[in-house]
């Protein structure tokens, strides 16, 4: 909901909406008892489970966000809310029926005119939302993989909003945070911190935000994606319930979409799940350059959930949210980190779970290679050893997009892992030069594995076509002839590759530079 509306929860039963809320009220409760249905109420919506569908009735309310006080606005967001839906949760959003005969004896989708409209949905199994598997303990990497691939497709195909529009604009994102801040200290909250980062970051991030609308990165989304709207069944994972009633929470930056899931998995203690989701999207979509504007929707989306928990439920039971926006406010440096070996090393497997135990970025060469030669990562090229996406000018292509997309991430103040060979000395130097730049820590890990560990390991990796890696035994041959061992100053930098992966991970977060 509008940062505004946030303080504005209860929903107004006397004056004006007294009338048709009380007849709201008899109409529900006479279908829950004809479909021996649960109630369960949200602030806008009446909602009965049964056994196998769903039916969802719009609450005759008026608040700062919302009207729905005519039957007319009721039926229209209803069919709003399942076309917008659909998008996403096609087999769940099902029609929008009208309610007829009268209060006390409704019928659905009968005869004669309606007196109120029901969005009909299909319901999944309990235990399925992302919420209930992670309190349970069955949310697996696979799902989070699946739903962050699900998200990317969505957000490539979403409208663009114009650049003239108010949408995703320094003025609406700083309005917009203003009343949120304001929410908060009506209810008792110390912001005079957040105030100050608020007031730094619209400056600083001005130029950012208006290129993010120039360059069509403001889009219709979904808008409400913490884990209570994303849901797995079978091997899929989606996300329903996306806001309809207003344009403006889910016409917003894809980050912003996004940084709600993040979120809401760091807040509830899986740092390892939010930073993996957050790896699998970039590599999907590309969008490095918003890393920029991450932290920002990170905290404010922290925010929004500190707000709501403040409204609902003892601070006890909620997790800690005001808490992880203090942590993503404070000053913050990059540090960055290459990956060296050959092919088959290890480098991708271990840079995946650094990534997951340190809350890093990673960039990873193989995929961004084949997304500057418009093809997707699983995609095969075709291409021999030295040819097309591999040639020298493709593999310099490649590294200067990585750094790239580096300064981007260490100018936002993120651990980079870049993953790639380097087993040229030319862009160890260059990204070198760019921790320099940037005054961060670097470091170097390189990994190796015995030359017949390496061939099994191409061979499997072929065999399976799940990797965006193409380096077979041709490829590792020539890089075993070819490699430019680590310099004496580069050896410095290397981090030991002993003990698990969180004492790696600390080990690198504590590295000072040098």
């Amino acid at each position: 909901m509008r940062p505004e509306a946030l303080s504005t929860f209860a929903a107004a039963k006397t004056g004006a909406q007294a009338a048709p809320f009380a007849a709201g009220e008899r109409i529900v409760g006479a279908l829950q008892r004809k479909l021996g249905a649960r109630l369960v109420e949200t602030h806008i919506s009446w909602v009965l489970l049964g056994a196998g569908q769903v039916w969802k009735i719009k609450k005759p309310v008026t608040l700062p966000f919302v009207d729905f006080s005519t039957l007319e606005a009721r039926r229209r967001m209803c069919a709003e809310e399942l076309q917008l839906n659909r998008r996403l949760a096609p087999s769940i959003y099902q029609a929008v029926v009208p309610v007829t005969g009268e209060p006390d004896d409704p019928v659905l989708g009968g005869s004669g005119p309606a007196i109120e409209w029901a969005l009909v949905m299909r319901r999944f199994a309990d235990g399925a939302l992302f919420s209930e598997r992670l309190a349970a303990g069955t949310l697996t990497p696979a799902l989070v993989d699946k739903l962050a691939e699900r998200l990317a497709t969505f957000h490539a195909a979403a409208p663009r909003a114009s650049a003239g529009t108010a949408y995703g604009s320094p003025t609406r994102i700083a309005a917009d945070t203003c009343h949120l801040l304001e929410g908060l200290a009506a209810h008792g909250v110390q912001t005079q911190a957040f105030e100050t980062w608020a007031r730094s970051q619209a400056s600083a991030l001005d130029g950012h935000w208006r290129a993010r609308q120039r360059e069509g990165w403001v889009r219709e989304g979904h808008g409400d994606l913490h884990l209570a709207n994303l849901f797995a069944e079978g091997d899929e994972a989606t996300a329903f319930d996306g806001i309809e009633f207003d344009p403006a929470m889910r016409w917003i930056d894809v980050q912003a979409d996004i940084a709600f899931t993040v979120m809401d998995l760091t807040a509830h203690g899986r740092t390892d799940l939010g930073f993996r989701f957050l790896d699998r999207w970039l590599a999907a979509t590309g969008d490095h350059a918003g890393l920029a504007v991450l932290r920002y929707y990170l905290v404010y989306r922290a925010l929004v959930r500190a707000m709501v928990a403040t409204l609902h439920s003892p601070v006890t039971e909620a997790p800690d949210y005001l808490g992880l926006a203090r942590h993503w406010i404070a000053p913050a440096s990059g540090r960055l980190l290459l990956m060296h070996g050959v092919s088959g090393s290890g480098k991708s497997t271990i840079a995946e779970r650094l990534l997951e135990r340190a809350g890093a970025v990673r960039l990873r060469s193989d995929v961004e290679r084949k997304r500057l030669h418009g093809l997707a990562a699983l995609a095969r090229s075709g291409a021999g050893l030295g040819d097309g996406p591999y040639d020298a000018a493709g593999t310099e292509q490649t590294y200067a997009y990585l750094r790239d997309a580096a300064h981007h991430a260490l100018a936002a103040g993120w651990p980079v892992i870049v993953d790639a060979t380097f087993l040229s000395e030319a862009p160890r130097r260059m990204f070198r030069a760019l921790a320099d730049q940037m005054r961060v820590p670097f470091s170097i890990l390189h990994c190796e594995a015995p030359r017949d560990v390496l061939a099994v390991r191409l061979a499997q990796r072929a065999a399976a076509a799940s990797d965006a890696s193409e380096g077979g035994t041709e490829v590792l041959e020539h890089q075993l002839r070819t490699q430019q061992l680590l310099a004496e100053d580069e050896l410095a930098h290397v981090l030991p590759l002993a003990g698990d992966i969180d004492a790696l991970a600390a080990h690198w977060l504590a590295a000072d530079a040098r």
